[in-house]
């Protein structure tokens, strides 16, 4: 076994070491994409397993990344939004959300005030009411869910609506699914219920000022649950995780 594994040693350390030449040179000629495996096996004269080996290492030195089905590439791995956004969940916690969320949607409320139809106002009556109607916590959710995004959409912004989607998307994260269930009481289902009404009043008078105003009540509420929540007021859940959602 030692003999076997000492020439596949001498045939990585080989292959890192002219890897690295073959780097230096295409960085110089202005190349940002290395030959396949095989080629470079053929290159340098070692096997597949040899190169394969010494790209681990350079990648994690930060010289070189790869993307299946697309080859190795030299220099750090570009900024990807989607790997990004899946991640957010385990670097952010709920009051962060509750704080962006406090900062959003009052102003898409506003705008929704100012832009909707209204048949945009019978489309979001709706969804109020499969929220009041849903019987269990996974349907309250969809529809609750369905609504803000229906309030966010109405704004008429695609950026803002591209934000709202984001936050939603890290709101519903499974990670704090059991908090929303721990945390939701028909006491405040009933008050979050009359909170979606005002809002819903506000844009139908089209009153921006008392959209804004309506939704930032629902989301200070719902902020204030999450607070009781991390101080261990409530007992039984963990800290940084959602309250039920709004």
């Amino acid at each position: 076994m030692l003999s076997e594994d000492k020439p596949v040693r001498r045939n990585s350390s080989l292959a890192l070491e002219r890897l690295r030449s073959i780097v230096d040179q295409r960085e110089r000629e202005g190349l940002r994409q290395l030959p396949t495996e095989r080629e470079l096996a053929e290159q340098i004269g070692v096997g597949r397993r040899a190169v394969r080996r010494a790209l681990e290492v350079l990648e994690a030195e930060g010289r070189i990344w790869r993307r299946q089905g697309a080859g190795t590439f030299i220099g750090a791995e570009p900024h990807r939004a989607e790997h990004h956004l899946k991640k957010l969940p385990e670097v952010s916690n709920m009051l962060e959300v509750m704080e962006v969320r406090l900062r959003l949607e009052p102003a898409l409320a506003q705008l929704a005030a100012l832009r909707a139809t209204p048949s945009d106002v019978t489309w979001m009556r709706n969804l109020a009411a499969k929220v009041v109607a849903a019987d269990d916590l996974d349907g309250r959710e969809l529809w609750d869910s369905a609504l803000h995004r229906a309030i966010a959409t109405v704004a008429g912004n695609a950026l803002f609506l591209a934000l709202f989607d984001v936050v939603d998307r890290v709101r519903q994260d499974d990670t704090w699914r059991h908090v929303r269930e721990a945390l939701r009481t028909e006491e405040r289902v009933s008050l979050y219920t009359g909170q979606h009404d005002e809002v819903l009043d506000a844009i139908e008078r089209r009153d921006p000022l008392a959209a804004e105003k309506a939704m930032r009540r629902h989301l200070l509420a719902l902020q204030e649950r999450l607070l009781l929540q991390t101080s261990g007021a409530l007992g039984g859940a963990p800290d940084g995780a959602l309250a039920d959602a709004g």
